[in-house]
C-alpha cells in the first residue's frame, strides 16, 4: 500500500479464502500489531488465541447461529478476548486490537473479516461467548469478543466509493442538521 488512506480505502471484508497457508512471518507482523494495539491505561488485558486447525476451524465457525461461516473456509482464526476484571473500557481495548489485525493483514496482501462473537448465540442458545470459551478451554474471565479470519483472498472487492461517504453524519462543533 502507498499510504495510511490507500490502505483503509482498500481494505474489506474477505469471505472467501484460498487454501494457502500464511507464512509464520506474516502471523508473527500481524500478532505484533496486536500487541502494540493502544489499551485504556496501558493495561493490556487482550488475550490472542490463534487456532490453525481445519477441525477446530469448523467447530469455532458454529459459535453463533449465522455469519461465522468464514471461519471454517480461513487459513487462520484470531480470537480476540479480554480480561474484563482488569480494565472499564475492555471491549473498546479488544475492539482496537481486532481492528490492528484487520489492517495489518490487508498491509500484507491478505483478507480478513470481523465475526462479532459477543452478544451472539449459538443454534442451541448457548452464549457464544461461552461456546468459544469451552471449545478452546479458556478461562471464563476471559471473554471473547470477536473472532478475526484471515487468509489468501479468493475473492476482490471493490475498494470503498470514497466519492459516497455520509459527510452529513459529521458535525463541527455542535450537532447541526446540514
Amino acid at each position: 500500500m502507498k499510504d495510511f488512506h490507500d490502505l483503509i480505502v482498500n481494505r474489506r471484508s474477505i469471505r472467501r479464502y484460498t487454501p494457502e497457508e500464511i507464512s509464520p512471518e506474516d502471523v508473527k507482523t500481524i500478532l505484533e500489531a496486536a500487541l502494540m494495539a493502544p489499551t485504556s491505561k496501558s493495561s493490556r488485558a487482550w488475550h490472542f488465541v490463534v487456532v490453525e486447525d481445519s477441525k477446530q476451524l469448523e467447530l469455532l465457525s458454529k459459535c453463533k447461529v449465522s455469519g461465522a461461516g468464514p471461519v471454517a473456509g480461513c487459513a487462520l482464526a484470531i480470537v480476540v478476548a479480554v480480561d474484563a476484571k482488569i480494565t472499564e473500557p475492555w471491549i473498546e481495548d479488544a475492539s482496537i486490537a481486532a481492528t490492528y489485525i484487520q489492517l495489518q493483514a490487508e498491509d500484507l496482501g491478505l483478507g480478513s473479516c470481523w465475526i462479532q462473537v459477543k452478544g451472539r448465540f449459538t443454534e442451541t442458545d448457548l452464549e457464544s461467548e461461552v461456546y468459544v470459551q469451552n471449545l478452546l478451554e479458556m478461562p471464563d474471565s476471559i471473554i471473547p469478543v470477536c473472532i478475526i479470519t484471515l487468509g489468501h483472498k479468493a475473492e476482490e472487492r471493490k475498494p470503498q466509493a470514497v466519492d459516497k461517504l455520509q459527510w452529513e453524519k459529521v458535525h463541527i462543533g455542535t450537532w447541526t442538521e446540514r
